[in-house]
């Protein structure tokens, strides 16, 4: 299969689950694992060494929490996109708890560029770059879904235009406009 083509069996799966059929997920997952331990990967490249999350159990912890999602999955790739940010959320919720007694007074601004090179779960970039994109999100999610999956999920342009319904050249407007915006926000 390629990474943009279509597995139709997948997209069976999907439905079968969205459908109520809990099993269909336990199917799903060794079908996406390379897939997946790829985007976990790339998550957790941007880690401290030694951070107490590895791969794998980002990937488990994504799974328990995919289990609750009642999100009418389309295909490989919007499944993908939602797993990368379930676990860009996972690693944002456990950096907000090592830096909840940390920020404060003297926030410093920072790059889109800087931000997104962050080093360490306990960076404050981290934050204050979740922060950018919640508030991005309310001013276009689809913006923030572009900044999400080719950043954080590594998807490639033509995987993230399939999993959010837009052409490339839309898909490379909606990330120009995406870097400005929170560039200007994280300023």
């Amino acid at each position: 299969m390629s990474r943009t083509g279509l597995n139709p069996g997948i997209t069976q799966l999907l439905a079968r689950w969205q459908n109520g059929d809990a099993a269909a997920l336990d199917e799903i997952m060794p079908l996406l694992s390379d897939e997946l331990q790829r985007v976990a990967a790339r998550h957790m490249r941007k880690e401290k060494a030694g951070h107490t999350l590895q791969s794998t159990a980002l990937i488990n912890e994504a799974y328990m929490r995919l289990v609750d999602v009642e999100l009418p999955f389309r295909d490989r790739a919007h499944f993908l996109a939602i797993a990368s940010k379930v676990m860009r959320r996972i690693l944002v919720d456990h950096a907000r708890g090592r830096q909840r007694d940390k920020r404060g007074a003297g926030k410093k601004a920072h790059s889109f560029d800087e931000a997104i090179d962050i080093g360490e779960a306990n960076d404050p970039r981290l934050v204050d770059l979740d922060d950018a994109l919640n508030k991005l999100t309310e001013f276009d999610a689809r913006l923030s879904s572009v900044v999400e999956l080719i950043y954080f999920g590594g998807l490639t342009t033509a995987e993230a235009a399939e999993a959010l319904g837009v052409s490339r050249v839309t898909l490379n407007k909606d990330m120009h406009l995406a870097r400005a915006w929170l560039a200007r926000e994280l300023q």
